[in-house]
């Protein structure tokens, strides 16, 4: 996995921007040049339809993550101000006792069959089962160079379902994608069973398409954070008050599950993968039981320190896809340094992990404004016309009034300007 020295940075957000590449390229083992390289129009083109322009976001590191045993420097692109801040301070709250540990399955995807107008399901379903290994084959054929990395058609599952145009059912073929996020792969493998798999059930094919929900594909990530580093007992109580409101509440568990996808969704898309799929399989995951729930769950271990776990679902791919032809996912990888999918959805979930612990930190002590707004003061002090040094001396008298407000800033704005 990576190679990089360490995560550990003493005073990173406090360098500028050009000292930040310097020191980046020196630990993480790219060169400051690599930094300058854009997404230019013709391979924007290549990417969308009716393309006019760029769309650009800030590209971020967090700091201070261990991943089993691992030194990592996680990049993020993301707008909203802290949580990049906050990702990192719960990486380092983390690597106190070790940092975090993962676990993950096979890169498994699921592509669905639909069948209509099954006249016998149980004669259909024996006849599937009689030819499965026939199917698996046809599968396989469809991509040479996937079977020949160790991954193709595993298995294939019969689902039935009662719905308001008659029962239906529901072929699930199980595709291991390896390295890939794997839509492309399973819609073809999808595509070329369905006429066969219609014939053998004696009934007429209508969807053929992957699903989002894999839930063959979890990673698991788990980390110990320090109760005396939290502030002691009453405030790992208080978290664990704050954190059971979204275990029960819907209403709660969105917004909790928010704050997972903040960090997740940074990675996510700064290494050039799909966060609408990222996003559409958590909330479901989410919701598998029959309720929308929290995506973690926290406990206090024998130490009274407050323990942290994270399961989801994650497709997420090292090759193919935006991530192999834009010039900034290239070199968020290259930062990362891992070599497959699953290390790299071992990270994400971490990330998801630190940044929801921060979270529900600031919010169960000091609340989530003060932090959020001490950063986001900066964004209003352009807004209002700040430039230059004014930035930060506006910015810094925002936090101190406790008033981030864009009329503020301007009122305040204009009485340094007269001084």
């Amino acid at each position: 996995m990576s190679k990089q020295k360490s995560s550990k940075v003493p005073g990173f957000y406090k360098l500028s921007v050009k000292q930040r590449v310097e020191k980046l390229a020196e630990v993480a083992g790219v060169s400051a040049k690599e930094f300058e390289a854009l997404l230019d129009l013709k391979t924007a083109d290549l990417m969308a339809e009716n393309v006019v322009s760029t769309f650009a976001l800030p590209l971020g590191v967090a700091m201070n993550f261990v991943i089993n045993g691992i030194e990592f420097i996680v990049p993020m692109a993301t707008e909203e101000s802290s949580v990049i801040a906050a990702c990192s301070n719960g990486a380092k709250i983390a690597r106190i006792h070790g940092g975090f540990t993962t676990e993950c399955t096979d890169p498994l995807m699921i592509g669905q069959i639909q069948l209509l107008d099954v006249a016998d399901v149980k004669k259909a379903e024996s006849a599937l089962m009689q030819n499965k290994e026939k199917l698996l084959s046809l599968a396989n054929q469809q991509d040479n160079v996937l079977v020949g990395f160790g991954g193709g058609a595993r298995d294939i599952e019969v689902r039935v379902l009662d719905s308001p145009v008659g029962k239906m059912m529901v072929v699930h073929l199980v595709v291991d994608v390896r390295d890939a996020m794997g839509a492309n792969v399973v819609n073809t493998m999808c595509e070329a069973l369905a006429p066969v798999i219609s014939e053998l059930c004696g009934g007429r094919a209508r969807l053929k398409i992957l699903s989002n929900l894999c839930d063959k594909r979890l990673v698991k990530s788990k980390a110990i954070f320090d109760a005396e580093k939290m502030g002691g007992d009453e405030v790992v109580d208080a978290f664990l008050e704050s954190y059971v409101l979204a275990s029960i509440d819907p209403y709660r568990a969105a917004t909790h599950n928010k704050g997972i996808m903040n960090g997740i969704d940074a990675v996510v898309l700064a290494t050039g993968n799909d966060t609408r799929a990222v996003e559409a399989g958590a909330h479901a995951y989410a919701a598998r039981k029959g309720q929308y729930s929290s995506l973690t769950r926290y406990w206090k271990d024998e130490q009274g320190n407050l323990v942290g776990e994270l399961q989801m679902p994650l497709a997420l791919g090292m090759v193919g896809g935006a991530g192999s032809i834009h010039p900034s996912a290239l070199l968020a990888k290259k930062i990362l340094g891992v070599s497959t999918s699953q290390q790299l959805a071992e990270v994400v979930a971490s990330v998801g992990l630190a940044q929801n612990f921060a979270a529900v930190f600031a919010l169960s002590t000091v609340g989530i404004q003060k932090g959020h707004m001490s950063l986001h003061a900066k964004n209003i002090a352009v807004m209002a016309g700040a430039i230059g040094d004014e930035i930060e001396t506006l910015a810094t008298r925002l936090v101190e009034d406790e008033l981030v407000k864009i009329d503020y800033a301007k009122k305040v704005l204009e009485q340094m300007r007269k001084k």
